[in-house]
């Protein structure tokens, strides 16, 4: 009996076990240098706040949210982005992976586009969807940004990833603009995951939204953004995100969530309420990060990206040097894991989300296989 399985590619992470399974050592310490999860406590008051509301369990938390999350994650918007948006053009969400893999479930696009290599929810979104898939493949020629030129005309959604994981690259105001102006005149969904805005080093990178304004386009028509409170406050198990924007769209999708069942608990709802209006925890671990990168640049001779607290580092062959870097102790994930048609060969992602006094060992081994 065929019942139409979905043919999802393995995770990453499944393929790198595969890859290294051979090669464990008993007796050696291993450095984990693959997942992207800040491995620093998250603030205080946060937690203070959900232990405060755990009374709040015996009540089901609403579709839509609550006003003051709603309200806070607006104001969010309006400090760092000088962005307004209604009430109406946002929804809390339950992070931003579930929100990144049924949006496009609830568009159904015939053709979707998404930068190669990838966070790979998105294509498990379009696999389920039923989509055809446009990769725009990231090299060092293109700075690791997608270009306009790479679209084939029948895309109806496009997802945008900016600062990039897993080159942390950044797309600049004027860049975005043109996408936006694209989306408008050839009226497709333009999605923008900026889950790292806040981890930058040194200027605060764009917000598509800001990129729709710039262009006239005050209504965000046909743009939605989604963020989250897990790297930006060492908070991934908070699951603390938004979407918002085009507030015609934010509202069918509404409907469509509540068919989905992916309410946020309501004390995890208090603790997101301090947590978006919270712009001191996410100055200190940027100053970390940035501890981290100077040391990456000092040991391992490179220049650090603009944002995120990814290094995609170049070698000649991503596979033996991730075997390589295992045998001396260090997990790291080959870049062809991350992409597809040959996108990410030839280089490797390190998350360096340790304190600096735990990464330096780790990016010593890796210099020295270097």
């Amino acid at each position: 009996m065929d019942l139409g399985f979905y043919d999802f590619q393995p995770y990453p992470f499944q393929r790198l076990n595969s890859l290294l399974a051979g090669f464990h050592r008993q007796g050696i310490e291993y450095f984990d240098l693959t997942i992207g999860e800040p491995k620093f406590e998250t603030p205080k008051a946060i937690q203070e706040e959900v232990a405060k509301n755990l009374h709040l369990l015996n009540q089901y938390p609403k579709s839509r949210g609550e006003e003051e999350l709603i309200d806070a994650q607006r104001e969010f918007l309006k400090q760092r982005f000088q962005v307004e948006i209604p009430r109406e053009g946002l929804i809390p969400t339950f992070g931003t992976r579930e929100v990144l893999f049924n949006f496009p479930l609830f568009v159904r696009p015939r053709k979707m586009a998404f930068p190669n290599p990838f966070y790979q929810i998105y294509e498990g979104a379009g696999i389920v969807a039923r989509s055809s898939i446009n990769y725009l493949e990231l090299t060092p020629e293109n700075r690791f940004k997608p270009q306009i030129s790479q679209l084939e005309g029948d895309e109806e959604l496009i997802i945008l990833n900016s600062p990039n994981n897993p080159t942390g690259s950044v797309m600049e105001l004027e860049e975005l603009a043109q996408w936006v102006e694209y989306a408008l005149k050839k009226d497709v969904i333009l999605v923008g995951d900026e889950c790292y805005s806040e981890l930058y080093r040194e200027t605060p990178p764009p917000s598509l939204l800001q990129a729709s304004q710039l262009v006239g386009n005050r209504e965000f028509k046909n743009v939605v953004v989604v963020n989250s409170l897990s790297k930006r406050n060492s908070a991934p198990g908070l699951r603390s995100g938004f979407i918002a924007g085009d507030k015609e769209i934010i509202q069918k999708y509404l409907q469509f969530r509540s068919y989905v069942g992916c309410a946020i608990p309501l004390p995890l709802q208090k603790g997101a309420v301090v947590g978006w209006l919270d712009f001191n925890s996410p100055e200190y671990y940027r100053k970390i990060y940035q501890e981290n990168f100077q040391l990456a640049e000092e040991i391992l001779g490179i220049s650090p990206p603009p944002a995120t607290f990814y290094i995609w580092l170049k070698v000649s062959n991503d596979i033996h040097f991730t075997i390589e870097a295992y045998k001396r102790g260090v997990k790291v994930l080959p870049g062809r894991f991350l992409g597809r048609k040959g996108a990410g060969k030839g280089f490797v992602r390190l998350a360096l989300v340790y304190p600096p006094e735990y990464l330096r060992k780790p990016l010593e081994i890796l210099g020295n296989l270097l």
